[in-house]
This record gives C-alpha cells, structure tokens and sequence, in this order.
C-alpha cells in the first residue's frame, strides 16, 4: 500500500444537500468527512465493519472544518483523506476539499477519534490486535 494506491474520495453534491441560497448547507461537510473516512479505512484494508464485527468502536471525539469557499448544487469535491497522528489509542486525521472541476481548495477539516471495545472503554489495538495496530501505522505514512 503506497499513497499512489490510495484514490481520492469523490462526492457529487445533491440538492437535498444544499439550503435556500443554492449553497451546500455546513453540516454536510462533517458526513461527507465521515464518507472520504470510511472509503480511505477500506483502501488501506481496515474496513470499518470488519472492525464493529470484530467488536472495535472508533467514535468521533472532536471534528473541526474550515470553510474556504462555497460548493454549490452539482458540484463535485475530491477528498483527500490523511491520517497525521496514530498512538494505538487515539488517531487523528486531516481532509482537504478541491473542487474536482477546478481544482480549487474549497474546505479542509479535521477528525479525531479514539478506539473502544463493545463495552466502550478504550482500548489499544497495539496490545488486543497488533495486525490492525500495524495496518493504522501504515496509513500514517501516506
């Protein structure tokens, strides 16, 4: 797995999805992150539901998003998915939004999330399952 093999998440921007002024409304950012999230997670080979079947939780703990510019109806946006810190426990990731037409830098956000065990306590995957810890590791090298 190289950052070549990785592609970009791709969303086509939807009516339902924008608000009165033709705009795309904020709050789809965040599940549009939540998308790119699990796409990138299953490229890397740790699908999301591999790992609730496995009984992992990786709940959002904190997001954040910057607005650049606006992403209208029928808009397509390329996300670029990066994890930038992994501890076993924790991770954190970081996106950028390009307009897929002109290539131009429209939001940028941030998702941290920690790793629990069906009965929500935190868990590290170092110890319980060092082949997904060192899948993670790699992702931080993309």
């Amino acid at each position: 797995m190289n950052e070549t093999s990785i592609k970009p998440y791709i969303h086509h921007a939807q009516y339902y999805e924008t608000d009165q002024m033709a705009i795309v409304h904020h709050s789809n950012y965040i599940r549009w992150m939540e998308e790119a999230r699990l796409d990138f997670m299953s490229q890397c080979g740790v699908p999301y539901k591999e790992l609730e079947d496995m009984g992992i939780i990786i709940p959002v703990i904190a997001v954040s998003c910057q607005y650049r510019s606006m992403v209208h109806f029928d808009d397509c946006v390329t996300i670029r998915v990066k994890v930038v810190r992994y501890s076993g426990v924790k991770m954190e990731l970081e996106y950028a939004f390009t307009n897929t037409k002109t290539g131009e830098l429209t939001t940028t956000g941030t998702s941290a999330h920690c790793f629990l065990n069906r009965d929500y306590r935190p868990m590290s995957l170092k110890k319980k399952y060092p082949e997904i810890d060192e899948r993670f590791r790699k992702m931080l090298t993309l």
